[in-house]
């Protein structure tokens, strides 16, 4: 994560900042920024795949 992303973060909360509710958030940004990377990277799977899988897994 990008320290511009962290500041932003921070640079959003109020004054007095509960730090729980600020790591989540950067959790949160984190997760978001890495799947948007998995994306550009073709690093999906497709909804079929995904519903194929489990109907194999649970259907069994």
């Amino acid at each position: 994560m990008k320290k511009e992303t962290i500041l932003q973060a921070i640079n959003e909360f109020p004054k007095e900042v509960n730090l729980n509710a600020l790591f989540e958030q950067l959790i949160v940004k984190e997760k978001i920024e890495k799947g948007l990377l998995q994306i550009e990277n073709s690093q999906t799977v497709t909804h079929e795949d995904v519903i194929a899988h489990f109907n194999k897994k649970w259907l069994k």
